[in-house]
């Protein structure tokens, strides 16, 4: 495609061709492209890489040229690709044994045309003939003509899937189908829509005829990598946890700690291990392996203490949204895990998670969709979902300023965090001394809210599978002057943003539901009244208890027994808000009560409604790392 005279941006595209090949060993990739270059940043273009796993093959390069002023440079003849191992993800957990071939073109310049062409095989040698995959155009691509070819051998014909904006360009032959843009616009995903409808401009291709037949194709491999040999040590490992342990529920959670605490965590894709996992034993004497092996080491076990158990492959990328939709593949799933029954319920086990996560009920991740393999064929199964029952973040903030309006308060700031973020807490923490911890809050937290900070505290409550940090100090209180001694203070963390309006362009589906992440917040604030005060001399804010587009919010004060008490409670209701409800939350939104949390001392107030008609506890009263906190009202307003 020629160049205009007024191309802008960073880089012109005369021609890209994407082509994938399938035959009777997979899948080809071809990429070719010839990029005219406008502006110093595209330069970068001249880093060329090529990526591959030695095991599918090696890749072939056809053309690799520069085209300047009606000059044609064939770098093929003056340059050539440095070859290197590919294990530049150490420090990552990977081990993947690919290959690397890299050329930095020298003397690229601004206004050059780079040409590149190159076939690389994109097989999995798990796989083999049998693969899926995706061909795309991105939402935002660079102008110029874009060309997708899907192709395959007579007896390779997969089955094809593609979004309603690729059927209408589509160009079908007997053996090929063929996707041609000149120009494509920019297309919007729906604003604010579930994931499965981010679906755009793709073509799905597979070789699959249905999710069972990568459950049959995946169970095997599971099973041989989980067989023991007949002198295996992890046997006597087994009869350990049994002679330690009499219930099965006990018996599994030490197995699960003995894989997440023993073997280290190392993704390995050597030797076709992308797919296939390694052997328990092999696992064991070598002390790491990823989610593959260390799910095949804990079936191994589990096995052996007679706890009935599978594999799931799970994506926790969360991209898995509209999966029930897709052409069956492999490929869409990152991860795999373990499912066992034990007593008549359901357990979720992760190798890779950290040593604190026992068997649990639910996922540490929220899954849409999971494909448990079984010899027989599992098929999708859909996970439900409902409200959290527990905060995945709580902030206790009490502010102890009962020696005066005038005098630094006693700051006690508590946080309480569980799911991942929980977690990777618990990673961050867990390597530093109480010493250390302190030095570097003292170092990064003195500022606006911390004048001193005494002491910090760590610990994970594996009980209530949760991060709690406490952070002990000093600071000022930001009380305003309201003038004739009246005094005024916003509480940390007790105001709301009001919601956006849930509208769409009107060019985009207006029927579509509008999508809410899972979440549920909580912030309880205390204040130690100064003690020359008294209650009816205090007031507040109104309380909140409203919900608007599928989402709770709660707010209650109370004076009481020296103190100022308030919560803040937020938390997802539904996950998908139709498009009939959106609209009449918007008309809603005027009358949101979006109001910080004040609170007010007036020396002469005679505030006799004081306390509230519920008691609100304060940051101490109880323990907040249990399963029944008040962060919600029991039935919030509709």
């Amino acid at each position: 495609m020629p160049v205009p005279a007024d191309a802008a941006g960073a880089v012109f595209i005369r021609r890209q061709d994407t082509e994938v090949h399938l035959d009777d060993k997979g899948q080809l990739l071809y990429n070719g492209y010839r990029i005219k270059i406008l502006h110093p940043n595209a330069l970068q273009l001249g880093n060329l890489s090529l990526a591959w796993n030695p095991a599918a093959g090696s890749p072939v390069v056809h053309a690799m040229k520069i085209h300047r002023e009606g000059q044609v440079i064939d770098l093929l003849k003056t340059a050539s690709f440095e070859i290197l191992r590919r294990e530049d993800q150490l420090e990552a957990a990977r081990l993947d044994g690919n290959l690397t071939a890299v050329l930095r073109v020298p003397d690229l310049r601004v206004g050059d045309e780079i040409e590149f062409g190159a076939t690389l095989p994109a097989s999995d040698p798990t796989l083999g003939k049998d693969d899926a995959g995706l061909l795309l155009l991105a939402a935002d691509p660079a102008p110029g003509r874009y060309h997708l070819r899907l192709s395959w051998e007579e007896k390779n014909k997969p089955a094809i899937k593609m979004t309603n904006d690729m059927m209408t360009v589509a160009e079908q032959s007997p053996n090929a189908i063929d996707y041609r843009f000149d120009n494509p616009g920019v297309l919007a995903p729906p604003k604010d829509a579930p994931p499965r409808y981010q679906w755009q401009r793709v073509v799905e291709y597979s070789s699959f005829s249905d999710w069972q037949g990568i459950s049959r194709l995946f169970a095997p491999l599971f099973a041989n990598a989980s067989s023991l040999n007949a002198n295996s040590s992890l046997k006597q490992e087994a009869a350990r946890i049994a002679a330690a342990h009499a219930k099965p529920l006990d018996r599994a959670a030490a197995a699960l700690k003995m894989v997440q605490q023993d073997v280290r965590y190392i993704y390995v894709g050597l030797n076709g291990g992308n797919l296939t996992p390694a052997g328990a034993d092999e696992t064991w004497q070598r002390r790491y392996g990823d989610c593959k092996a260390k799910t095949a080491l804990l079936l191994a076990l589990l096995r052996e203490l007679g706890v009935e158990a599978e594999p799931v492959l799970v994506n926790n990328s969360g991209t898995d949204d509209g999966m029930d939709q897709r052409l069956p593949s492999p490929r869409m799933f990152d991860h795999v895990l373990v499912r066992a029954s034990i007593d008549g319920k359901i357990y979720w086990l992760d190798g890779t998670m950290p040593a604190v996560v026992p068997p649990t009920q639910e996922p540490v991740i929220s899954y849409r969709w999971v494909l448990p393999l079984t010899r027989q064929g599992g098929g999708l199964e859909r996970l439900g979902w409902a409200p959290a029952s527990r905060p995945n973040e709580i902030t206790l903030f009490e502010i102890d300023a009962r020696a005066g309006f005038d005098k630094p308060a006693r700051i006690t700031n508590t946080t309480i965090k569980r799911g991942i973020e929980g977690l990777q807490q618990e990673v961050q923490f867990s390597v530093a001394t109480p010493t250390q911890l302190l030095s570097a809050f003292r170092q990064n937290a003195i500022g606006n809210t911390w004048q001193t900070i005494e002491d910090v505290q760590w610990r994970y409550d594996a009980k209530a599978q949760a991060s709690i940090l406490t952070v002990v100090g000093t600071g000022a209180v930001d009380w305003d002057d309201d003038g004739d001694g009246v005094k005024s203070l916003a509480l940390p963390g007790g105001g709301f943003n009001p919601p956006e309006k849930r509208i769409r362009a009107k060019e985009q589906d207006q029927a579509l539901p509008f999508y809410n992440k899972p979440d549920f917040s909580c912030h309880v604030t205390t204040v130690r009244l100064p003690s020359t005060t008294r209650a009816e001399q205090w007031s507040h804010k109104d309380d909140i208890n409203n919900r608007m587009f599928g989402r709770a919010y709660y707010r209650a004060f109370d004076i009481y027994d020296g103190s100022l008490r308030m919560i803040r409670g937020s938390r997802t209701e539904q996950t998908e808000v139709d498009a009939s409800k959106a609209q009449h939350d918007n008309g809603r939104i005027a009358a949101f009560d979006n109001s910080m949390a004040w609170i007010t001392y007036n020396p002469s107030g005679k505030n006799t409604d004081a306390q509230a008609r519920s008691r609100v506890p304060t940051t101490t009263e109880i323990d907040w790392t249990g399963d029944n906190v008040p962060c919600l009202a029991s039935g919030p307003d509709r």
